[in-house]
């Protein structure tokens, strides 16, 4: 298992995207927010697997929700970058790093 570690603005976009489920359907809001730990614990077990985004930027695309969390492979980590809708803000995470 690799160790996981998120840039400081993957929370509150988690956060987000939670709240917004939860203020549609509480069940669809703890669905997406066990949906990302299988998508956490997916990227731990094998991180180079995934599709890429480009020059060093993997990604895992979430089942049953439109997002995808973007993140690089370090030697001894697995740095999350973003958990981004895939239809709003293209690429905002470019430049980011933890």
């Amino acid at each position: 298992m690799w160790m996981v570690e998120f840039h400081e603005d993957v929370e509150e976009e988690a956060e987000a995207a939670v709240v917004w489920y939860a203020e549609r359907n509480v069940a669809a809001a703890r669905a997406f927010a066990d949906e990302l730990k299988v998508a956490v614990a997916s990227i731990a077990e094998d991180p180079t697997r995934l599709p890429t985004l480009g020059p060093e930027r993997f990604f895992f695309l979430m089942k049953r929700f439109p997002y995808l969390l973007v993140y690089r492979v370090l030697d001894d980590r697995v740095q999350v970058l973003a958990v981004a809708h895939v239809s709003r803000r293209p690429g905002y995470w470019r430049n980011r790093e933890v």
